[in-house]
Parts: C-alpha cells; structure tokens; sequence
C-alpha cells in the first residue's frame, strides 16, 4: 500500500495528473521492484511517464538511452518545468562542452540528478562508462528500443552493443525497453539482444479509434495537398516527404498558397530546427512539411492530419509518424499518396545494400504496398501488422476501404487451391511465387521447381494478378497462413489453415480495386490540366488565339501553347493574377495577350452561371525560381548555355527545358549569340522561316519536314526557344 501511495502523490506533484492511463501504474510498479519491463505502447500512451515517475521515487540515477538529441533536450526541459530545479535531469552527448560535461557530472555524482539522458554512441565512450561504473544507477531504460532490430524501422547499430555497455557499468541493472510499433518478430530482438526474456511484458492495444486512415492514388499530388488544408483551415498538421528537396518544394508551394509551413529536415541547423519546432507548438505555424527526421518526441496533443507525400518505407514508420495525429483523442485524418514510382525510388535505394539488409527492406516495403493497394478494412491490417487480431465492424467506418462500396466473391475455391499448393509443396515459397504458378508465369524460379508442369500452372490467369493478391493477404489476415519473417516471407499452413484443408467451408473475400492513376508519373506537377476539360470554352479559346495570332502575323503557339489553354478552360482564369498562375503564361505573356482571353473567360463564365473551382487555382512555386534567375542572368552575360549546364550539374537536354520554360512563360531571352556559334545562318533562316508558317510547334514535325540529316533535336529546340523569344515577348 505505501508504494502504491506514493505512486498517486508522486504523479500529482510532479506531473499534476490525477490517474493513470491503462498499464502505466502496473508499469511503474514493476520497476519499482526492480524488475525487467518491456513496454509496447502506441505513441502517445504516456510511455515516458512509465521511467520518468520510477527514477524520481528510486535511490540514484536512472540512464535513459534516447537515439535523438532533440528529443533528450524537449524532455530534459518538461522535467526540469515540472520539478523547479535544473539538476533534476541532465543529457550527455555531442552538443555538449567540456564545461557542460564537467557540470553534468558533477550533478549526477552528488545524487541531484534523477534522470540521466544518453545517446547511444555517448553510452560507449570510455570515460562516460567509467563515470557510470562510480555513480549509483537506479535502472536503464532503453527508449525506442526497436533500433535495435534490423528489422525495426529505424535500426541503429550502436543499439545492440547496450547489453554489454550496462553489464560493464554494474551487476544486477533492472532494464526498462520501450518502443511504439514492434512487430512480433522486433519483440523478440529486443528480449534477444537485452538479454531480458524473463521481464514482464506489457502490451498496450495499437488501435487508435479516433484516427481515419486513407490512401489515394498520387494523382496531381500538390494540387490535392492544398485543397485538402484549405478544406481544413484553422488546424495544424504535419506531411511527411521522404527527401529534403522536395521538403523545400512542397513547403514553397503551401506559402505562396497563403497557408503558413515550414521546412523540417536533418540538413538544417540545429538552431533552425528548434525553432520551427517551437514555432509549430506555439502555432506560429499551421503545416511542418518534415522528413521522418521530425516528429520524435513532439508532444503537440492537438495535430489534426497527418500527410504522407510519399508513401513510407515501412508500416512501423507509417504507424508512428500518423500516430501523431489527434493524441487527445479528437480528429486525427491520416492520408497517404500512393504510386508504382515512389516504390520503384525505394527499391532503387536498396539495390547498392548488402543482400540479407536488401532482402529484409523488400519484405518491409512489401507490406506497405500491401496495405496500400489492398480494398481491405486498412485498421485490420495495421493492427495485423503488430500481431494484434481485429474485427473489422469495430473500425466504425473510419478507413477509406470501410467506407468505400465493395465486391465479394466467393473464396472456398481459390483459398483451396493456394491452401493446397503450400500444402503439397512445402513451406518454400512466397505469395510472388504461388502467383507466378497460378498466372503461368514461366520465368528461372518457377521451372526450376517445374511448377510450369504443376496442375495449378496458368490456372489463375483469367482472375489476374489483383485477384490473387487479394486471396493470399486475405487468407493471411483470416489466419489461414501466415509469413515466416525470418525465411523472407515464406508462407506456411497455421493451425486454421490445415483444418480448412480438411474441412472447407464458404468463405467471402474483399476484391480489390485496382487504383487508378491520371497522370503518368503518379505526380506532382501542380499545373497539369484536369481531364474534364470545357470543350466549348477550348474552341471559343482557340478561335480567339487564331484571330489574334493573323492580327500579329505569329503561328497561333506563339500567343498561348495548347497546353495552357486547356487549363484555362479548367480554372477560369479572370484577373490578369490568376491568368500568370495558368502554366506557360507568366506575367510576360499575361501582360502582352492575356486581355483578351481574360474578357472571354469572363463572359463566359457569367453567362454560363459557371461556379469557379477557385479552390484549386494552386499557384506553382517560382518554379525553381533561384536556378532560372541564375539561368537568366547567366545568358545576359553571353555564357555558353553548355557551360551553364556544367556548371549548375544538370544536363544540357534539362538546361534547354529550363530556359524553354522560361521564354514560354513571357520572358525574352537572347541566346542569339550560343545559336550562331552551334548552327550555320541558312539553316537558321530555313527554321525560320518553317515556324513562321508552322500550326504547331512540334519538333519532330519539324525534323520530319526539314530533314534530320541537317538537323539535330537539340538544333530545333534551340531555334524553336529563339524564335518565340523573339517573335513572343
């Protein structure tokens, strides 16, 4: 009983809470006694409670291992706020001084020092683990304990070398592990490699009632991202991009869109960083556009959307970086944007990884495409995911897939024949290769098992690939099979799976829905036009375009290309401001033809009651606004636009696409003197004088027309640049 008084007195001085949250008391009982602990709690549990209060009733100094600076010195700050006093709690790593160092030190070795904060690289350092061995150490508590496993979304070698740093510092060391997202197999690393299979384990639910979960295809990506913040003005929110570059670049764009972000990675400083954190709490700031490098440790209670640009490159990184959302159990909406192309970048960037490293970042990012593309209850599956069962009527409509219509089928003869082929065959092969057999995909694996001879071979082709990806994630959900993780994801029988086998029954599979991409590169080209054009709007445009073009005696590409008109019939453009934002206008050509076109635009609309999607207007960024500038200054001083090239690190094929795009948009540029120097004066003057008379501005007409014997692609695009520079703006 007096522990357990304690406990309540403790918890409402130092931390002003009246009661604990589901297992925290049982947790910091069993610390208390000094016993092993593993925690499994989904962010936002109040896992750090669960050492903090411990350390602060315990004789001594608990060393809490943190794998973030940032993080150690958030929570350092909430202690010393919560107790008054600086020596309560200390870090040590490498933003520290000497001085800072000699102070820490000395705090711990006088017994003011409660909590002890260290990186795991500074844990190993000879003469911090000497200090260590002098002072007394309540407990050790490992945060974020899955980077210890290499199968954990953010392995850390230096991890695994905790077990022996803590037997070198003293015997007898009660441990704490702690992590958010472990997956059974990460579970039993972190028991493994901590040498602590005896500890008391416990395990909090990871379902989130409270967060919605969607994924869309990645279908003009930027232009969907600010509309769906403006839909939600007023709240903060967090995306998640997987590089700095386009971290930079989705951030420009939410600015000039008037929502205010900032940028979050590891490539700036630290002094910055802290300050866009800070700026986000004090709501300074609606939106963080971050790398995963941001998040750790940020207790904003109040995020209402999680975004991921790109799709993560595992379930446990999705789980946590969404679990952000809504952790005072309010609106938490978590959207992710999908494409073939960001999986293809992330295969790409384990190809140079050794093989077992490359085997286990397959099997991971496999997941994450399964739970993408799958039409299957997606809270189901992430709870899967951590070996936790769910029935799906519990998700309350709450996931994309629960709310969309759906298509059964009938499963008793599909899920036999997979059943039996693992049955028959052994526990040898993935769900690729059983889709290989049944699809008749005669490649190396399947005819070296000669299962281009097996009864099931081609027997599945008419259902298609979708079909049986569906059956086997299903029949893995259902627990009929499930993957051996540490044999790269071969599927094997369960209990369930044998009994079906012996006793089939009728059974409803979800099909999936195949998503559909409108655009070719899933992407993120805010300015491409939509497909439902107003085609009467396009034909008054073009008529208009034609007479002005006879007027100037210019070929009608030279006013506006097609491209931009086609948006205008898809925006509306009727100020001359919204008219620079139509892709290939810029102010240079919105000023020299845009009246017209606006005036058109605008009876149109009025006489047609035309309701304006002005919410999707979404201005482009200066468009890699620093290298045009550059660009342009560069041609003013007569440099060769192949040594602007080298010099920037781009192509010379990407440098004429930058400067076409800058002429396009309205402004002269005279790159007279590079042409004279690449191509002779008749066979300027004769592409010339084709253009002149040209309807379209299409190369490959023109090489067609002029012969590309003379000609190269380049030479026309050269002469192409030059000539609406001159004739255009």
């Amino acid at each position: 009983m007096e522990i357990e008084k304690s406990l309540f007195d403790n918890l409402q001085e130092f931390f002003g809470f009246d009661t604990f949250k589901g297992d925290q008391e049982a947790i910091i009982t069993n610390v208390l006694n000094k016993k092993d602990t593993f925690v499994i709690m989904p962010t936002g549990g109040g896992k750090s409670i669960c050492y903090q209060l411990p350390a602060l009733m315990s004789d001594g100094t608990a060393i809490v291992i943190s794998p973030l600076i940032a993080l150690m010195k958030n929570q350092v700050d909430q202690l010393r706020a919560f107790g008054g006093n600086e020596s309560i709690a200390h870090f040590l790593n490498s933003s520290l001084t000497k001085g800072d160092i000699t102070k820490v030190k000395a705090d711990v070795s006088a017994g003011k020092t409660k909590l002890l904060y260290v990186a795991p690289e500074s844990l190993s350092k000879e003469d911090n683990v000497l200090f260590l061995k002098s002072i007394k150490v309540s407990f050790v508590a490992v945060d974020e304990a899955h980077c210890i496993s290499e199968w954990g979304h953010d392995f850390r070698p230096e991890y695994r070398k905790i077990r022996q740093i803590i037997n070198g510092i003293g015997e007898n060391i009660p441990i704490i592990a702690l992590t958010a997202t472990a997956t059974p197999k990460v579970q039993s690393d972190i028991r493994k490699n901590l040498q602590m299979n005896n500890a008391t384990l416990f395990k909090s639910s990871f379902n989130r009632s409270n967060l919605y979960y969607e994924v869309r295809p990645k279908n003009k990506v930027v232009r969907e991202i600010v509309r769906f913040i403006k839909n939600n003005s007023g709240k903060t929110g967090i995306i998640y991009c997987l590089s700095r570059k386009k971290v930079e670049e989705i951030a420009e764009v939410l600015n000039i869109n008037g929502i205010k972000a900032l940028p979050y990675h590891a490539g700036l400083d630290a002094k910055t960083r802290a300050d866009t954190q800070d700026k986000f709490l004090m709501e300074d700031v609606e939106v963080i556009v971050a790398t995963i490098a941001f998040g750790m440790g940020i207790d904003k209670p109040d995020v209402r959307y999680v975004i991921h640009h790109d799709i993560p490159k595992s379930m446990e990184g999705y789980y946590q970086e969404t679990g952000r959302a809504g952790r005072d159990g309010g609106e938490g909406l978590c959207v992710a944007f999908y494409s073939k192309k960001d999986v293809e970048k992330l295969t790409k960037f384990m190809k140079d990884k050794p093989v077992s490293e490359r085997e286990i970042g397959t099997q991971i990012l496999k997941e994450v495409i399964d739970y993408s593309e799958s039409s299957v209850c997606r809270r189901k599956q992430i709870l899967h995911y951590f070996g936790e069962k769910f029935d799906e009527t519990g998700c309350n409509n709450m996931c994309d897939n629960c709310r969309a219509p759906k298509t059964h089928i009938d499963a008793e003869e599909p899920l036999f024949k997979v059943l039996g082929f693992i049955k028959e065959q052994g526990d040898k092969f993935d769900d690729h290769h059983i889709i290989n057999v049944l699809m008749g995909q005669n490649n190396q694996p399947v005819s070296s098992y000669k299962h281009d001879e097996h009864k099931l071979f081609g027997s599945g082709k008419e259902e298609g690939v979708n079909y049986w990806n569906s059956v086997i994630r299903q029949a893995e959900l259902a627990d009929f099979i499930k993957k051996d993780i540490d044999h790269y994801g071969l599927l094997t029988l369960t209990e369930s799976g044998k009994k079906y086998l012996n006793n089939p029954y009728a059974v409803k599979f979800i099909i999936n829905k195949p998503m559909e991409f409108t655009d070719e590169d899933g992407g993120d080209d805010v300015t491409q036009s939509s497909a439902a054009l107003d085609t009467e709007l396009l034909k008054m445009l073009k008529d208009l375009r034609k007479k002005i073009a006879k007027q100037k005696s210019l070929p009608p590409f030279v006013i506006f290309q097609d491209p931009s008109l086609d948006e205008m019939c898809t925006h509306y453009p009727i100020t001359s401001e919204e008219l620079k934002q139509i892709h290939g206008v810029g102010s240079g050509k919105a000023m020299k033809f845009g009246a017209p076109f606006i005036e058109l635009i605008k009876q149109y609309v009025e006489d047609n009651n035309i309701d304006r999607p002005q919410d999707l207007v979404v201005k482009s960024t200066a468009n890699k606004s620093a290298l045009k500038v550059s660009i342009i200054q560069n041609i003013d001083r007569k440099i060769g636009l192949d040594d602007i090239a080298s010099a920037k690190g781009i192509s010379y094929e990407d440098l004429l696409k930058e400067v076409e795009s800058i002429v396009y948009s309205g402004t002269r540029l005279n790159i007279g003197y590079f042409v004279d120097e690449m191509i002779d004066q008749d066979l300027q003057d004769e592409v010339y004088d084709y253009f002149k008379s040209a309807e379209v501005d299409s190369i490959k007409e023109a090489l067609k027309e002029l012969g590309e014997a003379d000609y190269t692609y380049e030479d026309i695009q050269l002469m192409r640049i030059k000539f609406i520079s001159e004739l255009g703006n």
